[in-house]
C-alpha cells in the first residue's frame, strides 16, 4: 500500500457549462443579428428570417417577433414581422 496519495488523485471536477440553449423567449421582439439559440448541431432548425452560423448558432435576419414551433416533428424557430 502507498503511504501517500498519488499526485492528481481526487481531482474529478465537472467542466464549466457552455451556456447553450435559447437566448430569447417566444413572443419577444428582436432586431437583425440577434442570437436566438446556441447549440451543438441542429437541435432547433431555422425557419423564416433565421440563419445558421458556422457553429450552428441561430440568429435573426430581420426585425420582428420570435416564434418557436414544430414542423414535421422538428423544433423550428422563426422571426415574424
Amino acid at each position: 500500500m502507498a503511504k501517500k496519495k498519488s499526485a492528481g488523485a481526487g481531482q474529478h471536477r465537472r467542466p464549466a457549462g457552455k451556456r447553450l440553449g435559447p437566448k430569447v423567449a417566444s413572443g419577444e421582439k428582436v432586431s437583425t443579428g440577434n442570437i436566438l439559440v446556441t447549440q451543438h448541431g441542429t437541435n432547433v432548425t431555422p425557419g423564416k428570417n433565421v440563419k445558421v452560423g458556422r457553429n450552428y448558432t441561430l440568429y435573426s435576419m430581420a426585425d420582428g417577433v420570435v416564434k418557436f414551433g414544430k414542423k414535421i416533428g422538428r423544433k423550428v424557430v422563426s422571426v415574424v414581422k
